[in-house]
């Protein structure tokens, strides 16, 4: 475990890792005409169900009390809380002050997950079913032979109880794991809000026997529904027979998916507070946090786990890879595996993608190879279930032969993943034609494909700037019923960006956004932020920025260091803005603080101009 602490404490180096429906108007009117004239079109006669005129409840949050203490231990709970380590400053990016202008080049596409669900899937959801995915043959026959399915697919978004009371008039009757499997399904297809829907109408008409998990499973949607403060308020409602640690665990980790720092460690408090026992699930959350927040606090967890006797799982082990490797602490990196050896936990694939992303970004190619090679495996063909993950790994490498050698491997008969990661490799190797070719292919065979392998072509064109394209594929999700969420919303803003169209972008971000009544990721702003900072456009970039508040995305230092950067490309002062990031209980780290120096009005030593220079 002390092994463990140390790899815990952030590395202090100078480079950064980079970051990192549909509406009543048609698409093609969002994408080339105004606000005025699309909310014309959403008015005029529209008579459609999706199109309500209820705005959807603030994202903003409320702040909590910040003191917490731990066995002892004095926590910050200041949201984003840095205090000066470069470390802790760029969660999702290189600075431009630190690296020469080829170093800032993206990589996100080949980001793991980093979902709380891969570790608490099986923890939250009480589905008596297993929850790996099914071929899609499958899958299509076991939608077709379930009814109830059917019922809940064809049901109104905001109406399933009226189709639901249908179902048991017409003589039907609830089967748990039928139920279950069903919530499972909707799950997979993101469709919270019906299954939501099902499970309150069952809690309310009492016609199967609920358990903790059933219960904490609903509390689960409503927190992707409605948030997280609604989800809590819920817990009161549970009988206390069943409010267990698994609801409890289940809150944290929804308030981990949103970043809610002070309400993640009000929750982890609580927990201790009502007698539960720490475990390995409780931790990784708490890691999951602080990886993306305040690395420093890291060491602090891993000092209670010791203390706590909880034995580190293998997605604890992949947490502290992932975060020796960004950053790009490859000895530590290394020292965490050997630890994780010396318990008797083997890595998955996963977790060697993982080392191999960070050797391939870290400049280590001879390090990343012999991985791959391991991943395959003796027979490729044999070892099939790693086709996916190491088609992109080898495009990033550059290895155009491998990635063709790989998916010759699946072509024949492919698998849905198989395609992703073809689509996502081709591009990358700037091969468009064969990416399209792989997307086409499953068009034909699977017919209707979710929003995600569209978006996957989407951010391969904006990649290759090919906007005309991107927009012709737009228009046939459209007319396929494929709908716009916000992933799909994020590859279009990446779009027009890329592109050059920064007000565009913006614009669209705005009105898909509203029309389909969803809340763009963080990320979609912060292509907008990073765009207008670097034309040293004060204006959009503040507006951006409070845009990214108004949202509930605070805390997080990544947006200050884009504004400030507006400022400086400006060459104009940034006056009180250290006033405005103490009010934020943002505190500087050591790129802030020369960013603050070159863009204070009081600061003598060297001029704005200078810094440019």
């Amino acid at each position: 475990m002390w092994a463990l602490r140390r790899a815990g404490n952030p590395l202090r180096v100078s480079a950064r890792q980079v970051a990192s429906v549909r509406g009543c108007a048609s698409l093609e009117v969002l994408l080339s005409a105004d606000a005025k004239t699309a909310e014309e079109q959403c008015e005029q006669g529209c008579q459609k169900s999706c199109c309500c005129r209820h705005s959807k409840q603030s994202a903003c949050r409320s702040s909590f009390s910040s003191a917490w203490s731990m066995w002892g231990r004095s926590f910050s709970s200041q949201a984003g809380a840095n205090s000066g380590d470069k470390e802790d400053g760029l969660e999702d990016g290189f600075s431009d002050l630190e690296v020469p202008p080829e170093a800032d080049k993206k990589d996100e596409e080949l980001t793991l997950e980093e979902s709380s669900d891969e570790d608490a899937v099986d923890e939250i959801d009480s589905l008596g079913v297993d929850t790996d995915a099914k071929p899609e043959k499958e899958t299509v026959k076991r939608v077709s032979q379930n009814p109830l399915l059917k019922v809940m697919l064809e049901a109104p978004r905001n109406d399933v109880a009226a189709s639901l009371k249908k179902w048991v008039d017409g003589g039907n009757n609830f089967d748990r794991s039928d139920v279950f499997y069903v919530i499972l399904q909707l799950r997979k297809r993101r469709f919270f809000a019906k299954a939501l829907q099902l499970l309150e109408w069952l809690e309310e008409s009492n016609l199967i026997d609920l358990v903790e998990r059933d219960y904490a499973s609903r509390l689960d949607l409503m927190a992707k529904v409605h948030g997280v403060y609604r989800a809590e308020k819920y817990i009161d409602d549970i009988p206390a027979s069943h409010r267990g640690e698994v609801v409890y665990r289940t809150l944290l980790a929804n308030c981990v998916a949103e970043v809610n720092v002070k309400k993640a460690e009000a929750v982890f408090n609580k927990m201790k507070d009502l007698g539960f026992p720490v475990t390995v699930f409780a931790v990784n959350q708490l890691l999951l946090l602080y990886k993306r927040v305040d690395k420093k606090k890291i060491s602090d967890v891993l000092a209670m786990m010791e203390k706590e006797n909880v034995k580190p799982s293998l997605f604890t082990y992949k947490l502290l890879v992932d975060i020796k490797g960004a950053s790009r602490d490859f000895e530590g990196m290394e020292k965490v595996v050997e630890s994780m050896h010396a318990e008797g936990i083997e890595p998955d694939i996963l977790l060697q993608a993982t080392l191999a992303k960070h050797y391939i970004f870290g400049g280590h190619r001879e390090k990343a190879e012999p991985i791959l090679e391991l991943m395959e495996g003796d027979d490729i063909k044999e070892n099939r279930s790693a086709c996916h993950v190491v088609l992109p790994l080898y495009a990033f490498l550059g290895k155009k032969g491998d990635v063709e050698r790989i998916w010759q491997v699946c072509e024949a008969n492919p698998r849905l993943d198989e395609c992703l990661s073809a689509i996502e490799a081709f591009g990358k190797l700037g091969e468009v034609e064969k990416a399209e070719k792989v997307f086409e292919s499953m068009l034909a065979k699977w017919k209707t494909l979710s929003s995600k392998f569209y978006n996957s072509l989407i951010r391969v064109y904006a990649n290759q700037n090919l906007q005309d394209k991107g927009k012709e594929l737009l228009k046939r999700m459209e007319e396929n019923g494929v709908r716009i969420g916000v992933s799909t919303l994020d590859s279009l803003v990446k779009l027009y960006v890329e592109a050059g169209e920064v007000d565009k972008a913006e614009s669209i971000l705005h009105k898909l956004s509203q029309r389909n009544r969803m809340k763009p990721q963080y990320s979609s702003y912060l292509m907008l932020l990073d765009s207008y900072s670097k034309k040293g456009d004060i204006h959009n970039s503040e507006k951006v920025f409070n845009k990214l508040r108004q949202m509930g995305y605070i805390g997080r230092v990544r947006q200050y260091q884009l504004l400030l950067h507006a400022y400086l490309h400006a060459k104009s002062p940034a006056y009180g803005f250290r006033e405005r990031m103490k009010a934020d209980n943002i505190f500087p780290n050591s790129v802030i603080a020369t960013l603050l120096a070159a863009t204070d009005p009081f600061n003598q030593k060297k001029t704005i101009s200078d810094m440019l220079d």
